[in-house]
């Protein structure tokens, strides 16, 4: 098994084709990371109709690609303007850029770029481990375990985004209530439809995230069309010095631990990672005082930390089907959509793919580390591109990309009407990360919890009799009854 793995990881260094494709796309995704407002989240979902003609390897290859190589650039633009490229790397500029200010951008930028690539590889290598041996875990799964595990997946959206936990959870339930349009499965009742047949196999993804993530973000960004941006100038980009590392590698480890345990966690991802391991490494520095005046330590926790959760996002998306993040919710639609379905038969039946999958991150992480430390200068420039031209070219890959899909004007509306929803959603103070997410977990509550009362003769009590049900369930519970306990506790002592 081992040595399986370990040909297949290498087969991706010898295949020209598959890795000519992940220079290009980590080049893409870096230029999709320092544009302020796309992200990984929104270059996956723009690039996925275009995946689909290609090789299932290739596939999820350009699209994990994406993602560790966007997540990583966001910190050019955090460090040089002000500015996160991308959500994860907001925890960068309260050091990142006092840094550039004093100077430093070039010094910045080597321990951003240092700190990504460290925290990137030590999280595919725990995935390249720990995936497996999850995968056995997840073999004693029956229906009932995959229900309560969908159940307690749904209670982590309380916590996907800074929007709160009550507006999370709403978006998620908007998103369960989305994946009930259309025929019901076993019946065959037909269900929200208002008559329009099109809709009898229910709403596809595709469509569906191209105008949450992609379309939603061109209306919210439209608002800053006229934006002047100040940048800092920068020379080159500097490895740390010895003293530097002798500062971070404490920090460095600590984060990787962080951000690989938070990317795992169902609904969580980068951007929690990286606030936690900025705020863990001011905790444990002995130089309080210099975060937030440009402290190498803070730009060090933020990007180790984010880096690592993309790794560790990817082991409940491949293993349990359930995303690890908003991005890793565009890569599971990927895997389902080439016929890789999540789960334990994705491990015995096709670990080829899977480690030529994890091979492909590797090599990415490798790519965006050269790249940033040669060119971040001119991709820092790829900033300075004017909205007014950057977008409508979104606005069109966007309605391309719907079209693609299947060819049907209908997935040109899907993604324009929910384009619209997510930026009314956004603009209230919702996210529509757990619109997608619920969307995507909600159809697996429903069929799981039938099979389940199929094996039970509809004693739905029977699934609490289950150890493993039982425990998913008691901590979805905790997690979302269990701060009012705890406040409640704390007021009855007081």
């Amino acid at each position: 098994m081992f040595e399986q793995a370990i040909s297949a990881m290498a087969s991706v260094v010898v295949d020209p084709y598959l890795l000519g494709l992940i220079f290009a796309t980590t080049i893409l995704g870096v230029i999709i990371g320092v544009l302020p407002g796309l992200g990984a989240t929104t270059g996956a979902a723009l690039l996925l109709p275009f995946t689909l003609t290609m090789d299932p390897v290739h596939a999820i290859a350009v699209l994990a690609t994406i993602y560790v190589s966007a997540t990583f650039a966001g910190s050019i633009t955090a460090i040089l303007i002000n500015t996160p490229g991308t959500s994860a790397a907001a925890a960068t500029t309260f050091d990142g850029y006092p840094l550039a200010q004093k100077g430093e951008a070039g010094r910045a930028l080597g321990i951003a770029v240092i700190s990504s690539t460290v925290g990137g590889i030590f999280s595919v290598i725990i995935l390249c481990f720990a995936a497996p041996l999850l995968a056995r875990v997840a073999y004693e799964f029956r229906s009932p375990e995959y229900f309560a595990l969908t159940v307690f997946g749904l209670s982590m959206l309380a916590s996907i985004s800074a929007g709160g936990a009550v507006k999370n959870l709403i978006g998620g339930i908007f998103g369960v209530w989305l994946s009930t349009i259309g025929a019901e499965r076993v019946t065959g009742i037909e269900r929200f439809m208002f008559g329009n047949y099109e809709l009898y196999e229910g709403l596809h993804f595709v469509p569906i995230f191209i105008g949450l993530f992609a379309i939603s973000e061109l209306l919210v960004q439209s608002k800053t069309v006229n934006k002047i941006i100040n940048t800092v100038t920068m020379k080159a980009v500097k490895l740390p010095t010895l003293e530097d590392y002798k500062k971070i590698w404490k920090t460095i480890l600590r984060s990787c631990g962080i951000g690989t345990f938070i990317g795992v966690l169902p609904a969580e991802g980068a951007t929690v990672a990286s606030m936690i391991g900025y705020s863990e490494a001011r905790r444990w520095s002995k130089n309080k005082k210099e975060f937030g005046k440009g402290a190498i330590e803070g730009i060090a926790g933020a990007e180790a930390a984010n880096n690592a959760a993309t790794g560790g996002a990817m082991v409940p998306t491949m293993v349990l089907g359930i995303p690890g993040s908003g991005t890793t919710a565009i890569i599971l639609v990927g895997l389902m959509v080439h016929g890789l379905r999540p789960g334990v038969y994705l491990f015995t039946e096709q670990v080829e793919k899977v480690y030529q999958i994890f091979g492909s991150m590797f090599v990415a992480n490798v790519m965006f580390m050269l790249m940033g430390l040669y060119a971040a200068k001119l991709f820092a420039r790829v900033s300075l591109v004017p909205t007014q031209i950057l977008w409508p070219i979104v606005f069109a890959l966007s309605v391309i990309g719907a079209y693609a899909f299947q060819g049907q004007l209908l997935d040109v509306w899907l993604a324009l009407i929910f384009g619209v929803i997510g930026y009314f959603a956004r603009r209230h103070g919702f996210s529509v990360a757990p619109i997608a997410v619920g969307l995507i977990l909600g159809e697996m509550v429903e069929t799981n919890l039938q099979h389940s009362l199929k094996m039970y003769d509809g004693a739905w009590w029977m699934i609490l009799a289950q150890p493993l049900a039982l425990m998913f369930l008691v901590f979805a519970f905790l997690g979302l009854c269990g701060p009012m306990i705890y406040s409640w506790i704390t007021k009855q002592k007081d």
